[in-house]
């Protein structure tokens, strides 16, 4: 089974919404075929490790091990429960049954009722944590939100500046966390900020610093107060703006324009646009209040938190989150707390 997961692994980046699954085949103690979920829409992990087996006829004394629940629906791909029966494998081991209403659970009796033996729950907790995002997608309807942000060691995120971008923001990030949080932002399919950070700060939001995808840029600007030169509007990735103005200063087509209310429910709202928009995973990197706003309803899954040497003893304040069943690692002159949700962390 650790050899499935090592295997989903290679699919990262590629399955999305998907996700990440590997299988194994074995007889006699020895693997005779293997394979994983390379795209999105393409072939599933079971169907490439049956695939791969040189003599099919030793199949039907094999056992099938799956990161995660056959499916038992016709997709993008047909069911591989049918798959497995036809090729009539006695013995399958899951992970970790499928969160998705669509299988959850109707892969295994499928199987079981074909007079297959099903085993599941081995390794887990490895297995939900490997595809966390997609688990998390599927049992509440939204994307897996990622909190991040950067603070001086007496909990400051910034000196206090003026409505502009004429004074830079202070640095704290040094280049490590900065290569760090950039690889985490070609993970995620978006990333948010307020309406402050963008006017201040005038931050581009891309994966400048690792290598693969940018995220889809999102911002919020109730008023319309955000400049039409600002550098989430140039081209190098799209940008989602939510905001209450009817009529909005940005026509591109790379720049979709979201109306609503702000009143109730803001951060739901935008949630759910973002969710039946496909977009699955958000990393929210600022400023205090939007982060707050998260933290306040519970709608994060984790946190990464950098907390540099340096001292401001006046400033912005650094948003309020528990610090509790983080895990810190040295980078430099910093140290990068890893946190993640109660609520999260039991679901999975």
């Amino acid at each position: 089974m650790f050899r499935c997961l090592q295997l989903a692994k290679k699919g990262e980046g590629f399955t999305k919404p998907n996700p990440m699954v590997g299988a194994v085949i074995v007889h006699n103690d020895k693997i005779i075929g293997e394979g994983f979920h390379r795209q999105f829409g393409k072939p599933h992990a079971e169907v490439n490790a049956i695939a791969s087996v040189k003599d099919p006829s030793i199949l039907s004394e094999s056992t099938l091990y799956v990161s995660l629940e056959p499916c038992a629906h016709f997709g993008k791909t047909p069911p591989c429960t049918q798959l497995i029966i036809s090729n009539c494998i006695p013995r399958v081991v899951i992970a970790s049954t499928d969160p998705n209403p669509a299988v959850a659970g109707k892969g295994i009796e499928i199987l079981q009722n074909a007079g297959i033996e099903v085993s599941c729950g081995v390794l887990e907790k490895e297995a939900k944590e490997l595809n966390k995002m997609f688990f998390v997608n599927q049992l509440f309807k939204r994307p897996y939100i990622i909190l991040k942000w950067a603070q001086s060691n007496d909990g400051f995120i910034d000196i206090e500046r003026k409505d502009s971008a004429d004074i830079p923001p202070a640095k704290i990030s040094n280049i490590l966390t900065q290569c760090f949080v950039h690889r985490e932002r070609t993970d995620v399919q978006g990333i948010m900020v307020g309406t402050n950070t963008v006017i201040k700060d005038n931050p581009l939001l891309t994966a400048r610093k690792w290598s693969g995808n940018n995220p889809v840029r999102i911002t919020l600007d109730r008023n319309g107060r955000i400049p039409a030169d600002s550098m989430i509007f140039n081209d190098n990735a799209p940008t989602i703006v939510f905001t209450e103005k009817k009529e909005y200063n940005i026509k591109k087509d790379t720049v979709t324009i979201v109306t609503f209310d702000f009143t109730n429910d803001l951060n739901l709202k935008i949630l759910n646009y973002l969710y039946t928009h496909k977009i699955y995973s958000v990393m929210i990197e600022g400023g205090t209040y939007l982060l707050n706003s998260f933290i306040e309803k519970d709608l994060w899954d984790e946190a990464y938190v950098e907390v540099s040497d340096m001292k401001f003893e006046s400033g912005v304040k650094s948003p309020s989150l528990k610090w509790y069943n983080g895990i810190s690692k040295r980078y430099s002159n910093s140290l990068l707390y890893h946190l993640k949700n109660e609520i999260t962390r039991n679901f999975l």
